[in-house]
């Protein structure tokens, strides 16, 4: 009865039940209620508040860009082992005091640390609002990120968030052109960038090229990716911590992208990746179930299948990612 009314004008939306919504769906506050929300009137005007808000950013130390951080790792972590949907709120708040900080902070001394860590807060808000359904939202975030980016002259994190925005033109339909903007992003970071952050730009090339049936291109992608990425188990790039990648990692990146091309040597790379996959990525392991799915489906093994279809859709519904269900559903139809 509430959203019948709710949505035939015939009651307002309370700021109780809004935060309620806000959580289940997704949402920020301006798509829930469809408006911008009024903003209360500054106590001070003019000259007199610019000068405070100046005076304001040009406070902001390292240990309060450290503080910034913190917490979009924090969010970060959250996002990872429980999904984006209950974080609109904390991301919104986090993203309003980072713009806050740099749009009023001068000299370039100030404004560097500050837009950086806004860079990789806005990439990481992006990815929440794709993992949501909020498209519009992740593309509005992904600009964010990339005039950050530019501002603390950080082509790598120009070229993370340029790769990552591809993913909404492939969700959008148009793969090919996602195809083209990370590779833009590649030329973008030239020799500039980090082996981790070069293999994982080759890996979303290959996927990106998988989606828009380009197969040989995507190999080739394939290929640079593992002879980029470095030795080890570390998967944390120390000058890019957006970036998660080792061999594991991209063991399983690489059977997601074979499975999409119907290759079947997906299988066995997507089992070696399901053994060693860290149990706190929780939404990357629905995809690897989703994945598994595909895999098993190109070879006809319907009952294998299904039992990694059901482990996803579990995962999925954990995390509450409109994603990873979205692709559920559309692979419960080919069974």
């Amino acid at each position: 009865m509430y959203v019948s009314e709710w949505e035939n004008g015939k009651r307002t939306l309370s700021d109780r039940y809004a935060a309620i919504l806000r959580q289940l769906l997704g949402v920020t506050d301006t798509e829930l209620r469809g408006s911008p929300l009024a903003v209360a009137p500054s106590m001070a005007d003019g000259y007199d508040d610019l000068l405070s808000r100046i005076d304001s950013a040009s406070s902001v130390s390292e240990s309060m860009v450290k503080t910034f951080n913190d917490q979009t790792e924090l969010l970060r972590t959250m996002d990872r082992q429980m999904g984006a949907s209950g974080l609109v709120d904390q991301m919104t708040g986090h993203l309003a005091a980072l713009e806050d900080a740099l749009n009023f902070a001068v000299l370039p001394a100030a404004r560097r640390p500050v837009a950086l860590a806004l860079a990789g807060a806005s990439t990481l808000a992006a990815w929440q609002a794709i993992d949501t359904g909020a498209v519009e939202r992740a593309w509005r975030h992904y600009e964010l990120a990339k005039r950050a980016a530019r501002d603390a002259e950080a082509p790598m994190y120009l070229a993370h968030a340029m790769a990552e925005q591809a993913y909404v033109l492939c969700e959008a339909g148009r793969p090919s052109l996602g195809v083209d903007l990370v590779r833009d992003a590649q030329r973008t970071l030239g020799q500039a960038g980090s082996p981790r952050l070069r293999a994982w730009l080759y890996a979303a090339e290959a996927e990106l090229c998988a989606h828009a049936d380009m197969p040989d291109d995507c190999k080739r992608a394939l290929d640079a990716a593992v002879a980029s990425i470095p030795p080890g188990p570390e998967d944390r790039d120390p000058d890019m911590l957006s970036i998660f990648l080792n061999s594991a990692h991209l063991a399983r990146w690489r059977g997601n992208v074979l499975a999409l091309l119907g290759d079947n040597d997906a299988v066995t790379s997507l089992y070696d990746a399901l053994d060693v996959v860290d149990p706190s990525f929780v939404r990357a392991k629905a995809g690897l179930h989703a994945d598994l799915v595909q895999a098993h489906v190109a070879r006809a093994e319907y009952d294998d299948a299904n039992t990694h279809l059901r482990q996803a859709r579990l995962l999925a519904s954990r995390t509450g990612s409109v994603r990873q269900r979205r692709r559920v559903d559309l692979l419960s139809a080919r069974l």
